[in-house]
């Protein structure tokens, strides 16, 4: 691992990449909102939970690929 004063590059793409995810994300959902709203109460909560929640999981791969350039988790070999 080096000491660099300065982040990297990916840091900066990969902010940018969760600002974009973020609002494309947001804007799926508001497009969504007129169909939605006509659900009862009780179904629209679970379903904004599930989408307040939802855009969190492309983040891991995302924010690991930032820190360390990879996408896949590298796992030490079984013996």
């Amino acid at each position: 691992m080096t000491n660099r004063a300065e982040p990297s590059s990916r840091k900066l793409g990969g902010i940018m990449l969760i600002l974009v995810l973020i609002l494309v994300w947001a804007g799926l959902v508001v497009s969504l909102a007129p169909i939605v709203s006509r659900w009862p109460i009780l179904a629209q909560a679970p379903f904004y939970s599930f989408m307040g929640l939802a855009w969190i999981a492309p983040l891991r791969p995302l924010i690991r690929w930032m820190e360390t350039g990879r996408w896949t988790a590298r796992y030490p070999p079984k013996t």
